[in-house]
């Protein structure tokens, strides 16, 4: 199955205590069924001082449920479900089904 949501995209979540935000796709698990978007489904993680890092309690974000995110249209904001057309010069691309239009340019 192609996928429906990609790294990059902009989602709304439909469920969960981060319910009508929305955000940027950073990173999608597909063999999990989960992607971290920015900005939502925000945990407390405390860690020790690093090299790198400083030690401390840090907020980070934290994988949703792939059936909890929706694409948002580009026209308006808002959920869509995304359907998939092959265009006249062959290329595949997705598409919004509550607008109709194309998701990736």
């Amino acid at each position: 199955m192609a996928a429906k949501i990609k790294k990059g995209d902009k989602v709304v979540v439909l469920a969960g205590r981060d319910k009508g935000k929305s955000g940027e796709v950073l990173q999608v698990l597909p063999k999990d069924g989960r992607a971290v978007v920015r900005g939502v489904n925000l945990v407390k993680r405390h860690t020790k001082q690093s090299a790198q890092s400083e030690g401390g309690i840090i907020s980070k974000e934290a994988t949703i449920d792939l059936s909890n995110i929706a694409v948002a249209d580009p026209k308006d904001g808002k959920a869509t479900r995304v359907g998939f057309k092959v265009l006249d010069d062959g290329r595949k691309v997705r598409f919004a089904k509550r607008s109709g239009d194309l998701i990736d340019g």
